[in-house]
């Protein structure tokens, strides 16, 4: 009895100091020095808030940081929990990854649920790291209870540069007292926003993709973790309340009934808050299931709960707005709603901590899946590129063995067969990531509704520009590693010959350009000490770089560096095909390239090209502010590339006129996506949109008011593969076959090019569509039209890509076409 009393003093004793100590936290408003919500927080205050609470309970909070943002912003987060969860945090990892399968052994026990908390992953939808430092704040002050059987994860800002970008505008823009007219300053953010990060990517949709710094450096932390649930914090429109799970249709056939019912429940115990304190809300709206590259899908596809979380407000509404029906939406609000909803995760956890646990591991278990195994062949480095995105999601993958596989042919859309090679690669679903694997190799996601919040095909063997096959047999492997290449000099060399197939020969390329080395390029095939080169091939002679220092040192050096493969030539006299002085072989102008960027133009498209030339190409781009268009003195420039946009500001008639003078004079353009809107049916420029059906037109009138917005799916694409076919004898097709799978996201269309310009890759009768939703009219539109063309303009050129390669920056097995196009299409041999 003594024994049991003791425990007792002692548990009563424990309880009321962690109780004492975590009454002694300052609150947030304590420690800012101002109220919460009564102004924006930069992302070093939240960091410090955070930094002070672990500071004052460290058997409660512990903080890692995972990494750092382009402009050098940590990136954090919070591990907070029971001080006996905290002690035992690496066996509770450990054991999560056992139940799995994705670390070996038993796990001792999984009672304890994982809730990751995502906040501020678009910068203006600034509400949700301040609902963060409260959460944090609450859970430890009033939610203790909850922490005995769950460890919550808090990353209070995904997108630190995007924050800082808008609050710094924000605070100095806006009224003291606040302005809640929505026509003020404070609620209209100038171009580009601080929704997206350094590079403008919108980093909710690339979990998937991992093309951005903050997104690689998380993913090694999510994947040693691999969470029950998964929540991201955003911000919508000012009119609209607050959105919640449960998640719209479609969702993704993967998602289990557990999944799905289980978002119900969470949903239910929002409502109930919510109610209480007369909050609106909606659930199964918008926001669907699908693509993969969000933070509610891709944890769902990682056997979370994943789910998006949406506050009205967004950048517009600032420290306080009027909404369309009169009511004052404010920050502490949004606050308010973003912690409620949080901390309502965490208890519903709390609750279901062992269902959760047993729930998770049933997911991996990828038995019933159709296809075991993905075979997938083609150019080394295109295999390489592949590998590297699968380390990033840690998935495995090995060398197929020889012999014929069948399946599921992606080339063919039909059942086919392939003989493997030890150069190809195998990616099985008989791993714990099984189903992540599915989703990414799928050929043709099945849609539930057509009607989705985002792209509906992605598949990375059309976009890696791979061929492959879908077992339903597992495939056989083993482990297999990159073959680094081994130049060696060889003094007497006329010149070094590199093959044209992969953005990795366009970094190489680069790299020359910028020493000054002296590079041309074949634009037909030619053979020589036994081997042939296809077009494209780069051919560095030593008569061209007399001038070069150590000249053969130079040139192995950087090919080592990228890993290039150099065939030593030892005379320019081909066996077959041109000589190195014929004139099919030209030097490559190391080009000026410029780049327009600012109002008018797509943040998201600018960003993503920004981000190519800094970060893959290597090679300069100089930024031009469409404010300072008419003064920019183009003889300055080789290229000018117009990312995606709306330039009829600036693309009027005198700035059409001065565009096309520079053009006749040998300069060149580079329009993509909707950027060609500004040359189609206008004088002097040959590309024409394709005609609407205008019977069509007239029925879509009678449409009735609700199925309205169904209907106009008809009209669109969501996001299609198609098979395209290619003039690969075209500058800009080099490095390509014959046919290419293109992502096109609109339905934009425009007329095959006559005359004496140049049909690089289209789409003829009866469209091929590999994989995705494209609506009926919009598909009728596409009969016999362009896809990246070329039009000759006295000297120079009009390049259109109306479908834009550069996507989110996933879709690699396009990203050549532009390189192509800026330094073989219509190269000219001096200088304007």
């Amino acid at each position: 009895m003594k024994h049991y009393f003791s425990c007792f003093l002692f548990l009563t004793f424990l309880v009321f100091t962690i109780s004492l100590n975590s009454q002694n936290i300052k609150s947030p408003s304590q420690f800012l020095g101002y109220d919460l919500g009564t102004q924006f927080s930069r992302h070093h205050q939240v960091v410090d808030y955070f930094k002070q609470v672990s500071n004052q309970l460290p058997n409660q909070v512990k903080l890692e940081t995972y990494g750092q943002t382009y402009e050098r912003r940590p990136l954090m987060v919070a591990y907070v929990s029971s001080e006996e969860n905290l002690q035992n945090l690496e066996t509770i990892r450990q054991n999560n990854l056992k139940n799995i399968g994705v670390n070996d052994g038993a796990p001792i026990k999984t009672d304890i649920a994982i809730v990751w908390l995502s906040y501020n992953v678009h910068g203006n939808e600034a509400s949700s790291s301040e609902a963060a430092m409260k959460t944090l704040y609450q859970l430890l002050t009033e939610k203790q209870d909850w922490l005995q059987n769950t460890v919550v994860i808090i990353d209070p800002c995904l997108n630190p540069d995007g924050r800082d970008r808008y609050v710094n505008w924000y605070n100095k823009t806006a009224s003291t007292p606040y302005d809640i007219n929505q026509q003020a300053s404070e609620h209209n953010e100038p171009w580009p926003s601080g929704r997206p990060n350094h590079y403008l990517f919108d980093l909710n949709r690339d979990w998937a993709w991992a093309t951005q710094i903050e997104t690689a450096s998380r993913l090694k932390i999510y994947n040693k973790w691999m969470p029950h649930i998964h929540v991201d914090f955003h911000e919508q429109g000012i009119n609209e309340p607050y959105y919640f799970a449960p998640a719209a249709e479609p969702f993704h056939e993967i998602i289990t009934n557990w999944q799905r019912d289980f978002q119900t429940q969470i949903g239910k115990n929002h409502a109930t808050y919510f109610d209480k304190a007369g909050w609106l809300y909606f659930t199964k709206e918008r926001f669907d299931l699908l693509y993969p590259s969000y933070g509610d899908t891709y944890p769902t596809y990682m056997g979370a709960i994943g789910m998006t979380y949406e506050q009205a407000g967004h950048g517009r509404a600032g420290l306080g707005i009027i909404n369309d029906e009169g009511d004052v939406l404010t920050l502490i609000d949004r606050i308010d709603h973003h912690t409620t909803a949080g901390l309502s995760t965490v208890e519903i956890a709390s609750k279901h901590a062992k269902k959760l646990n047993t729930e998770f591991q049933k997911f991996f278990d990828n038995s019933n899946l159709t296809y075991k195994s993905y075979v997938l062949q083609g150019h080394p480095d295109k295999i390489e590129s592949l590998k590297n995105l699968l380390d990033k999601h840690e998935v495995s993958y090995g060398i197929a063995q020889g012999g014929k596989v069948s399946g599921y042919h992606y080339n063919t859309s039909s059942l086919g067969q392939i003989n493997t090679t030890s150069k190809d690669l195998v990616v099985s679903t008989n791993q714990p990531k099984g189903k992540m694997v599915k989703v990414l190799f799928e050929p043709n996601t099945k849609l539930s509704d057509s009607m989705t919040y985002d792209i509906t095909a992605w598949s990375l063997p059309y976009a890696y520009g791979l061929n492959a096959v879908a077992s339903k047999n597992l495939v056989q492997s083993i482990p297999g590693k990159q073959v680094k290449v081994n130049n060696t000099l060889s003094k007497t060399a006329t010149g070094y010959i590199a093959k044209w197939n992969h953005l990795k020969d366009a970094e190489f390329l680069a790299d020359l350009l910028k020493q000054n080395i002296k590079v041309r390029f074949t634009e037909k095939p030619f053979k020589t000490v036994g081997e042939t080169f296809n077009s494209g091939s780069l051919i560095m002679v030593r008569g061209d770089n007399e001038k070069a220092t150590d000249f053969d040192n130079a040139i192995l050096k950087t090919a080592n560096k990228h890993n290039r493969k150099l065939t030593a030539a030892p005379t320019g006299f081909s066996t077959n095909g041109p000589d190195f002085g014929s004139p099919e072989i030209k030097i490559v102008n190391k080009q000026k390239i410029a780049m327009l960027s600012g109002k008018g133009t797509s943040s998201l498209h600018y960003g993503a090209l920004w981000h190519f030339f800094e970060r893959q190409l290597h090679y300069p781009v100089t930024s031009i502010n469409t404010e300072n268009f008419a003064g920019l003195n183009l003889s300055k420039f080789d290229v000018l590339i117009i990312p995606s946009g709306r330039y009829s500001r600036i693309l009027n008639e005198k700035g059409l006129a001065k565009l096309k003078s520079w053009v006749a004079k040998g300069g060149k353009v580079i329009a993509i996506g909707n950027a060609l809107n500004a040359f189609a049916d206008k004088n002097g420029f040959n590309l024409k949109k394709k005609e609407t059906d205008k019977v069509n037109e007239d029925n879509s009138k009678l449409i009735p008011y609700a199925d309205r917005e169904r209907d106009a799916i008809k009209n669109l694409i969501s996001g299609a593969i198609f098979k395209t076919k290619v003039d690969n004898t075209h500058p800009m097709a080099f490095g390509y076959d014959t046919n290419y799978p293109s992502l096109k996201v609109s339905s934009n269309s425009y007329k095959l090019m006559g005359d004496k310009h140049f049909n690089v890759a289209y789409l003829g009768k009866n469209p091929n569509k590999i994989s995705g939703f494209a609506g009926s009219n919009a598909l009728k539109k596409l009969d016999n039209t362009l896809v990246f063309g070329e039009e000759r303009i006295g000297k120079g050129s009009m390049i259109y890509m109306v479908d834009d390669v550069m996507f989110r920056s996933f879709w690699e097995n396009g990203k050549l076409f532009l390189v192509n196009a800026i330094f073989f299409v219509n190269n000219n041999a001096v200088e304007l």
